[in-house]
Parts: structure tokens; C-alpha cells; sequence
């Protein structure tokens, strides 16, 4: 799809020029065969949400989507698609280094097939089909690794509310990421958000809101956060 990304509109105040902003969103498809796949709920509107604020506040946005069940695409931001992790991977090494801040909105595969069937598997009464399933790589932590000082990595974690916090944490550590966003499992499929903040400094909850809503006010979060990346002396404490 060409880039319809338009920059004549205002900028964020922080900017000085547009934010580039890399967005993943959507599920993956972990092909068991050439005709069945693994797979995962993911809606992708988190993720198409953030895009259209994004865009709205005049950043440069490209998306990264998976499979989805949106009405509609966003408007505006330049769309890449891929199908399973590894084409993700691709698509990340290949767009990340060009980015200043890079949101993993995407449900990735915790485990793929180990070895997809070449042809169709077929089904043989009374007998059980058993499949071995291999890590997928971390792919937030592998751009986390590879971030420049001037750039920020954000990565989502759904989690049971009693969990939480916990996980966030955990993840954050882990992944090496500047902000985790942290939403329980139980809204998995809503329309809103009960967001928490994560960071090297603690948590901040932002309360129950419409996906719109919070997306906008993340873009504005992120804006201020990476104008303090961007000041911060590079031999500073960081996140990560």
C-alpha cells in the first residue's frame, strides 16, 4: 500500500519534526499446515486506535497488522501485513531503525509448530494428532536490545487482574522496554481499557476509558516521554 501519510498538518508541541511512530497490531497465524494455523483472539482495534491518534497529532505513522477483525482500516498511516511471527521479525528488523518510537500492540504466538506438514494432515480415526511447539522468539526484547538511546520501545501485557502488576513489572524487567501498558485479561474483546502504566519509576493507573480515548491520551504520553529520552544525557540512569 503507498505511504497516504501526510505531514502538512499541526505537529505535537513537543515535536520538531513528526514523531515516526512504528506500530505493531493484530494476531499471528502459526502455520500447523497449508491450511490450519495457530492462533489468538486478538481484535487488533488497540492498536488501530493508537494509529489514528497518532496520525491525528501529526506523527508518521507505520502499521504493522496482523490478522484483525476491524470495520475499517486507519487512514492515513502506511500498512504492512504480516501473517505469522517470523514475518513480523522481518518486517521489525527491517522498519524499526528507522523509527522513534516503536509500540508492540500486537498478539504475538508464544509457541509455534516445530514443524509444519508440507501437504494437508489428515485425519485418522481413533488416533490422536500430537504437534511439538517451539518458543517464538521475543521480539519486543529483541528491538528493546537493538533501541537507540533516542529511542523508546512500549510493549502491552494482558494479564488476570490479580496478576497484574506483577507481570507488568516482570515484563518490563525482561523485555527491557521504557513503558509497559498493562490491561486485565477480562477486557480481552471490549470496547474500553483499564490501563496501568509501568515504568522504572512504578505504576500509574489511568483509569476505565474508551480504546480512543486512551489512545489519545498515550500519543500525548509518549510525546512527553521521549522529549525527556531525547534531553537526557546519554550516560543517565534509563529504563532499561
Amino acid at each position: 500500500m503507498p505511504d497516504t501519510t501526510t505531514t502538512d498538518r499541526p505537529l505535537h508541541p513537543l515535536a520538531q519534526d513528526p514523531i515516526r511512530l512504528l506500530l505493531a497490531a493484530g494476531g499471528t497465524r502459526e502455520p500447523i499446515d497449508p491450511v490450519r494455523y495457530l492462533g489468538n483472539r486478538s481484535s487488533g482495534r488497540m492498536g488501530a486506535a493508537i494509529a489514528d491518534a497518532a496520525h491525528a497529532a501529526g506523527w508518521r505513522v507505520s502499521l504493522l497488522l496482523g490478522t484483525n477483525e476491524l470495520d475499517r482500516l486507519p487512514e492515513g498511516p502506511r500498512i504492512m501485513r504480516f501473517e505469522s511471527t517470523a514475518q513480523l521479525q522481518e518486517l521489525l528488523r527491517d522498519q524499526a531503525p528507522a523509527c522513534d518510537i516503536l509500540v508492540m500492540a500486537a498478539a504475538v504466538a508464544d509457541y509455534r509448530p516445530a514443524q509444519p506438514a508440507s501437504e494437508k494432515l489428515r485425519r485418522v480415526e481413533g488416533r490422536p494428532l500430537t504437534l511439538e511447539l517451539t518458543p517464538t522468539p521475543d521480539l519486543l526484547a529483541e528491538q528493546s536490545a537493538r533501541a537507540r538511546h533516542d529511542q523508546m520501545t512500549v510493549g502491552f501485557a494482558l494479564e488476570p487482574e490479580a496478576d497484574l502488576l506483577r507481570s507488568g513489572r516482570d515484563k518490563l524487567s525482561r523485555k527491557r522496554a521504557d513503558l509497559i501498558i498493562a490491561n486485565p485479561i477480562e477486557t480481552l474483546d471490549a470496547d474500553g481499557v483499564r490501563a496501568v502504566l509501568i515504568d522504572a519509576t512504578g505504576e500509574r493507573p489511568v483509569g476505565t476509558m474508551p480504546k480512543a480515548r486512551f489512545a489519545e491520551l498515550l500519543v500525548a504520553e509518549l510525546a512527553e516521554r521521549l522529549e525527556t529520552k531525547r534531553t537526557t544525557p546519554t550516560d543517565a540512569p534509563q529504563n532499561h
